[in-house]
């Protein structure tokens, strides 16, 4: 093996390390396509947190990454669930603390989370034919602030959750609120 080597330098004063560039979030329309308010778990890492994680430590998770809901796994890749921010500062928490005469730092995320079997998804084929105008009146009728898309097993694998829609992440991309939307999770 007769290779040379590469050529190294040392670092010259105020090196950086470079800041990465989300990618842009386009302004929509009711007339856009359903796709660009999802965010699409093939491109984008899912932000994921064990069940057994206290209410504050999952709040601080959200805070970290960036998030407003977080799927709850407890064996990697299954899912359990999801926790949205609602879940850890709303009634929930409150509630149980009430009945089980805890305090918040006793609750952990599997105690207020929504089980897989509960939420509302979407189908990935479905919402590539649909239109933003389309999923806002989803949301106005399940009532959720999230919703899963979920595209369907192939030869080549089991269903899997391709994508979370955010009804904030709507708003933001619509430029406006989103009126008539009373989320209940």
């Amino acid at each position: 093996m007769n290779e040379s080597a590469l050529a190294t330098f040392r670092f010259p004063k105020d090196t950086c390390i470079p800041q990465a560039i989300p990618k842009a979030i386009g302004t929509v329309t009711l007339a856009s396509p359903g796709l660009e308010v999802m965010t699409d778990l093939a491109q984008v890492k899912a932000a994921t947190i064990d069940p057994a994680i206290t209410l504050d430590k999952a709040e601080q998770a959200m805070i970290h990454q960036g998030v407003r809901s977080l799927f709850v796994v407890s064996s990697f890749p299954c899912v359990d669930g999801l926790v949205t921010a609602s879940d850890l500062v709303g009634e929930k928490p409150v509630r149980l603390m009430n009945q089980r005469h805890a305090r918040r730092q006793d609750l952990c995320v599997s105690d207020v989370m929504t089980e897989l079997s509960l939420l509302d998804s979407l189908d990935y084929e479905e919402l590539k034919a649909a239109n933003v105008g389309q999923v806002i009146a989803t949301f106005k009728k399940v009532g959720h602030t999230h919703l899963l898309v979920v595209q369907a097993a192939t030869p080549q694998g089991p269903a899997r959750i391709r994508g979370v829609i955010s009804l904030t992440q709507i708003e933001r991309q619509l430029g406006r609120a989103i009126t008539e939307v009373d989320p209940q999770r």
